[in-house]
């Protein structure tokens, strides 16, 4: 029996985020994955100070909050899939 090759069946749970890329926000799953987007795509994001970028919270091991923004980050934003997750915080 081949082994499976690739990351079928691993549920991505996010570990940390960092900003040492410029212009970029890497995004560090625990499996090991690192998923490195532009923050041009993330205009929200992008409008935020070095320091408002430092006050984030990682919630459900999914979402991205940061405390001077009002939107709300999920991991499949990040995977591509951003259409089907578009969150606000009240």
């Amino acid at each position: 029996m081949k082994n499976r090759e690739g990351f079928q069946g691993v549920y991505p749970v996010i570990e940390k985020v960092r900003f040492a890329f410029k212009n970029k926000i890497a995004v560090y799953l625990r499996d090991g994955r690192v998923l490195l987007a532009p923050l041009h795509n993330f205009p929200s994001i992008e409008r935020l100070t070095p320091s408002q970028r430092r006050k984030l919270t990682i919630v459900d091991d999914q979402l991205l909050l940061f405390q001077d923004c009002d939107e709300v980050f999920h991991l499949e934003q990040f995977l591509g899939k951003e259409q089907q997750y578009s969150y606000r915080a009240n």
